[in-house]
């Protein structure tokens, strides 16, 4: 039997890697349509017609997609052409610390065939087409828009769907509906932090005279979906450009900036909100993100927790008999009254 079901999960995880092109937007659709839901229906109750507000709120999800999209691309463009005039400081780093490992001891010849194979050009055009294959995500837009317009004329039914599946399986409809209500306080913890570190960290690298400081403050608010590493992540470019146009005092202005501001937020402040509002431990997290990233490739990252969240639901939480596996997935409670607090501070009601 145990053979049997690690098979059927290989095989399972083999389908999904390679439907990855079809299940990571349809995930994204999903949890922009549950986030959205409540507002629907507090139109709705306003005396909004359903129409009216699906319209709405379908032509603000497009305007935010098609904006965040325009910056994305056009940034990436800028990069792509400033690339080019880092080449020689690179190849000079590089024999700079070639001269000053040789110093500590280190093989000068070795360290030369390493330099060499190494070719800063090679890398410069390997990003370049990295940006540019980056770009041409994009184009997968007009699919994601279009599930999106499809899951949120769907979305005014749910209500009555979920009713229907109480009459016989209300273990069913209570799991689903707990999912969407992390998966909503998840998103909206995640997202008011993200804005933050975001407009702060394109700030300080604007006063610090790193270019293109709204891409690296963009690719900082599109980290803080990725728990644990996303800082990491983050850091890395405006780091290496600080490194390369003025030097190591400028990069480490960028790495104390970050520390400071992201690490402090993302890996102490946030976790705390998003640990009560998921109820996921930090190994467990740690451990999605890895999985979903390699089956689902990037945006699988981004999506780790609500696909970790929709998985239990399926797997755990419709099941009375997993309250053993529950207590080992799910990070320790705090306290009522302190995670009560923290939770009203930040997450408005979903209805």
């Amino acid at each position: 039997m145990i053979l049997l079901g690690t098979a059927a999960a290989v095989v399972t995880v083999a389908g999904m890697k390679a439907a990855a092109w079809l299940i990571a937007p349809t995930l994204l659709a999903l949890v922009i349509v549950i986030v959205l839901n409540p507002v629907h229906r507090r139109l709705r109750r306003r005396g909004v017609p359903s129409w009216a507000a699906t319209l709405a709120l379908v032509v603000l999800v497009y305007g935010v997609l098609v904006t965040f999209g325009a910056v994305l691309v056009v940034s990436l463009a800028r990069l792509a052409a400033l690339l080019p005039r880092y080449e020689d400081l690179a190849r000079a780093l590089l024999a700079d610390a070639v001269d000053l490992a040789g110093r500590w001891g280190v093989g000068h010849d070795q360290l030369r065939q390493v330099v060499n194979s190494l070719d800063p050009g090679r890398l410069m055009s390997a990003l370049s087409a990295l940006l540019g294959d980056l770009a041409g995500v994009t184009t997968s837009l007009v699919f994601l828009l279009a599930l999106l317009l499809f899951l949120s004329l769907e979305a005014s039914g749910v209500d009555v769907r979920l009713a229907e599946i109480a009459k016989d399986r209300p273990q069913i409809q209570g799991a689903l509906g707990d999912f969407a209500r992390r998966t909503r306080r998840y998103l909206v913890v995640t997202t008011v932090f993200g804005l933050v570190v975001a407009v702060l960290d394109t700030l300080a690298l604007a006063w610090l005279g790193i270019p293109l400081a709204v891409l690296w403050g963009l690719l900082s608010f599109v980290t803080n979906y990725i728990p644990n590493i996303g800082f990491l992540l983050g850091v890395v470019p405006p780091a290496l450009l600080g490194l390369l146009g003025a030097g190591w005092r400028c990069a480490l202005a960028v790495l104390g900036v970050y520390a400071v501001l992201n690490f402090v937020v993302q890996s102490l402040v946030q976790p705390r909100f998003v640990g009560d509002a998921v109820g996921l431990s930090t190994a467990l997290t740690f451990l999605a993100v890895v999985f979903w990233a390699w089956v689902l490739g990037p945006l699988g990252a981004l999506l780790a927790v609500p696909a970790t969240l929709l998985v239990m639901t399926v797997l755990v939480d419709i099941d009375p008999r997993a309250g053993w596996a529950l207590a080992l997935l799910r990070a320790p409670q705090r306290r009522k009254g302190h995670r009560r607090r923290a939770a009203s501070r930040l997450i408005p009601p979903a209805s």
